[in-house]
């Protein structure tokens, strides 16, 4: 085969096995992520800028794992723990996920409510709407399909880089942000925090593991699927980094320190480079695909992670009455999130503790996944040598600031 139809056979391959990677990332800058992104802009300026930019290589050595993980064992994270550790570490490892994803869940339709609210249309008639089409979705699709819209709805998302480059962030402005870093001040760790814990969630791990074995991809996609979480890992936190930067560009020049209260602030606070109409318009597409995307893989994720655990049928090549346990969690999950989001409480707020709450949850997370890629791997994929060292570095000091830092900045 000659150099072109080498290439040519590499990108089809390509094409069919991206899309857990690209999936999971789009949905890593969910509502809450932004949310916490725009906070941390309006009220630090660009003093947690470096931290997107640190955070997308650790973002995608957790990742790469999964994957790794997923493709040689063929089993997902949850019932990987449940095989070497034993049951009850799997389910202490499946609180952790469902912690996460009952706060992810609630962000995700936080944001949603949030630009209903822009467009005049009530908290409960959104999450009607949006549970509606959640479940259809699910229920008549499978797991192709249901990739396939998670992607379309998550490539809105790129409509933040737009209103980013509208912005004209002072790069001086930008430079300055490096110098004197408040690293005891308790707010600003809260936000770190924050920012650590809308990289890294428990549910990334889980989903894509997960995602990997349903799609039924096979060792020889290993490259490919690597390539896949690369791109999505620099795609998100640029998405977040364009966020932090156009509220830093904004409020954090004009009214340094006021944080961020309602979604609507926020938006107010993205578009006027865009024009009201396009703005708002702008601004929706992008919270609504972010949202859309990972209120999926989180629905998804806690039905999978249950049913790793509990044993039960669970994946989208299942019909609803051949899984009945599955497709019952996944849209009891959606219906839950709906109600507490309906109840009125404070959105923004509420986002951002969900993503301090990540970032505690990181050493029982990151610490399994550790343990399973140098436990359960056979001796060609498992990780070792200088490499693993690294990674055991990387993430325990990751997971050590996030708890450290979620914890300090709590009190």
């Amino acid at each position: 085969m000659n150099k072109t139809g080498t290439l040519k056979h590499w990108l089809l391959l390509f094409i069919a096995v991206s899309g857990p990677g690209l999936v999971v990332m789009l949905a890593d800058t969910d509502a809450g992520s932004v949310i916490t992104a725009a906070q941390s802009g309006a009220v630090w300026g660009y003093k947690l800028l470096a931290l997107q930019f640190i955070l997308m290589p650790i973002l995608y050595i957790a990742q790469e794992l999964t994957i790794r993980l997923g493709l040689v064992t063929k089993m997902g994270h949850g019932e990987l723990i449940r095989k070497h550790f034993g049951k009850a570490w799997a389910w202490l490892s499946v609180s952790t996920l469902v912690a996460s994803c009952a706060g992810g869940i609630i962000t995700e339709f936080s944001g949603m409510a949030g630009v209903g609210i822009l467009f005049g249309i009530p908290i409960w008639l959104t999450m009607v709407l949006v549970i509606g089409f959640l479940i259809t979705i699910a229920w008549t699709g499978s797991y192709l399909s249901v990739e396939r819209i998670a992607i379309f709805l998550g490539l809105f998302e790129l409509t933040f880089l737009i209103v980013a480059w509208r912005a004209h962030p002072n790069a001086q402005a930008m430079l300055n942000g490096l110098k004197n870093i408040p690293y005891t001040n308790a707010s600003y760790l809260y936000l770190a925090a924050g920012n650590v814990g809308a990289v890294i969630m428990p549910w990334m791990i889980f989903y894509q593991q997960s995602a990997v074995v349903d799609k039924k991809l096979k060792l020889e996609h290993l490259r490919a699927a690597r390539i896949d979480t690369a791109i999505g890992a620099v795609i998100t936190q640029l998405v977040m980094a364009a966020v932090l930067v156009t509220t830093a560009a904004t409020l954090g020049k004009i009214n340094s320190g006021a944080p961020l209260n309602t979604v609507e602030q926020i938006s107010e606070a993205l578009t006027p480079f865009l024009g009201s109409a396009a703005g708002h318009l702008l601004f929706a597409l992008g919270i609504i695909g972010s949202a859309m995307v990972a209120a999926i893989v989180v629905s998804l994720t806690a039905a999978w992670g249950l049913g790793e655990v509990m044993g039960y049928k669970r994946s989208l090549e299942h019909k609803v009455h051949e899984a009945p346990w599955f497709y019952s969690i996944y849209t009891l999950t959606l219906i839950i999130g709906g109600f507490i989001v309906a109840s009125g409480i404070n959105l923004v707020n509420l986002s951002v503790a969900v993503e301090v709450m990540n970032a505690i949850l990181l050493p029982i997370v990151l610490g399994f996944l550790y343990l399973l890629a140098r436990k359960a791997l056979p001796e060609k994929y498992r990780l070792k040598g200088i490499y693993a060292w690294v990674v055991a570095i990387i993430l325990g000091i990751t997971a050590l600031f996030g708890f450290v830092a979620g914890i300090w900045g709590s009190i």
